[in-house]
């Protein structure tokens, strides 16, 4: 049996089949070219492939600068093709999911949920997502290869309330001094393109990214494409139906006291972290689960516990779609709005094309034009249009705390890039070691 399995002909046959069922996956045909190394390495050795060791050393060992080489090679290309294809670790940079997720979590991201996205841009330094390590803004790719978007069979599609990890929509361009803190989008409405563009001490360069180099986001998918959705008083509705319960879901709260303070302890007990506590003489803003607001109205120095609400009819300039005379909504209130599904097709007004004048320019790469109140689509009249695309809408848990679609819109399917499977880790940024270990979160499903 061990002559058997160390046998070189047993050897080629066994890495071959794994090699062909791979490129069957891969759907990339002409990749079946590399079973002439394959056959090489394992049968005719007439090619030395492994050019960094010596080939048939005396004493039959390798330096142990070569070994090192040798195990780095491997370990690189390991890591990276279970990152491309099966797991990619993720941690969580904000409180935008709290309490479901909590900053400080490090969580496993399944890329076989949904099926794994092939490399859209092809020439990258390997584990970091847009930019060296130790600098701010050297870029860590090339875009002089890209590829066309393409997902292979994976284990499921993007359900409602899966927490999803995408590239962030709105990072396509991306001002480099104000990436970490506002969407250059934002920037634009809030100052204007030229001045965003020209001051450069303030904005910096301005740069396009792909979409797989773009900051990863993690968010709850409450409707999918094909879905309706409205916000009413903070109150999702999906298809005229409420939200889910989810235990995580947590909005901010004005509590009033009779002028004492909380006592701190009492706060930490309740996870709310130090980031989020905000007093004004004897009221408190805090972000509240509802099962935290009904410990704080028991406190005894609390007067009062009430949810903050954006009223109806109060529009934010900042929300989706960015027309607050047509679409007067806020955080709390909003919709009602549809999701576009791959195939459908939409009638096209002006009053409605704020909702898709993105996804028709940029996300599926069209041309698009208003003259004289007609709009053109590639340069011809349109009154319809039929999307390449799913797309999806997503939300933080943190409803009062989320930067998510209500600010920036729809999630195309060629953006998302898993489904957050399980926390490995969890350190309280609050607390210094080893108290700051929240064992409890350990190896615990993210649901």
């Amino acid at each position: 049996m061990k002559n058997f399995l160390t046998n070189k002909w047993f050897k080629f046959s066994f890495v071959a089949t794994l090699y062909i069922l791979w490129v069957i996956w891969l759907s990339i045909y002409w990749w079946l070219f590399g079973l002439i190394v394959i056959f090489d390495v394992y049968i005719t050795k007439k090619v030395h492939w492994a050019f960094w060791k010596k080939k048939n050393p005396p004493d039959g060992k390798q330096t142990k600068v070569v070994e090192w080489v040798d195990a780095i090679i491997f370990a690189v290309i390991a890591a990276t093709f279970i990152r491309t294809f099966f797991i990619q670790a993720y941690t969580i940079p904000s409180s935008s999911m709290e309490k479901s997720m909590l900053v400080g979590d490090y969580l496993f991201v399944s890329k076989m949920a949904y099926g794994p996205r092939m490399p859209i841009t092809q020439v990258s330094f390997p584990f970091v997502q847009h930019t060296m390590p130790l600098t701010k803004t050297v870029k860590s790719y090339s875009d002089a290869i890209q590829w066309k978007y393409h997902r292979l069979r994976g284990f499921g599609h993007v359900q409602r309330n899966d927490v999803v990890v995408f590239n962030f929509p709105e990072g396509d361009t991306v001002a480099v001094k104000m990436q970490l803190e506002t969407s250059y989008y934002q920037l634009v409405r809030a100052y204007g393109r030229d001045r965003v563009w020209e001051d450069k001490r303030a904005f910096g360069d301005i740069i396009y990214r792909p979409v797989d180099k773009r900051e990863n986001y993690i968010k709850r998918c409450v409707a999918i494409s094909g879905d309706s959705l409205k916000i009413v008083n903070a109150q999702v509705f999906v298809n005229g139906k409420a939200q889910i319960t989810i235990p995580g879901l947590q909005y901010d709260y004005i509590v009033t006291t009779d002028g004492t303070a909380i006592n701190p302890e009492a706060l930490d007990r309740l996870h709310i972290s130090k980031a989020d506590r905000h007093r004004n003489g004897a009221q408190y803003m805090f972000p509240l689960t509802k099962e935290n607001v009904g410990k704080l109205k028991k406190f005894s120095n609390v007067i009062s516990v009430e949810r903050m609400n954006m009223p109806a009819g109060r529009p934010d300039p900042n929300i989706f779609p960015f027309d607050p005379k047509d679409y007067p909504w806020n955080v709390d209130n909003f919709g009602p709005i549809w999701i576009p599904k791959k195939g459908a097709t939409v009638h096209l007004t002006l009053k409605n094309l704020p909702f898709y004048r993105r996804i028709i320019r940029v996300y599926e790469k069209n041309k698009l034009a208003v003259k004289d109140s007609t709009i053109y689509i590639n340069d011809k009249p349109a009154d319809s249009y039929t999307f390449n695309m799913n797309y999806y809408w997503m939300m933080g848990d943190n409803r009062h705390n989320s930067a998510d679609s209500r600010y920036w819109g729809f999630v195309p399917e060629d953006h998302v890039v898993g489904k957050a499977s399980f926390i490995w880790l969890s350190l309280d940024k609050d607390k210094s070691f080893p108290a700051n270990i929240r064992w409890n979160r350990f190896f615990k499903k993210v649901e």
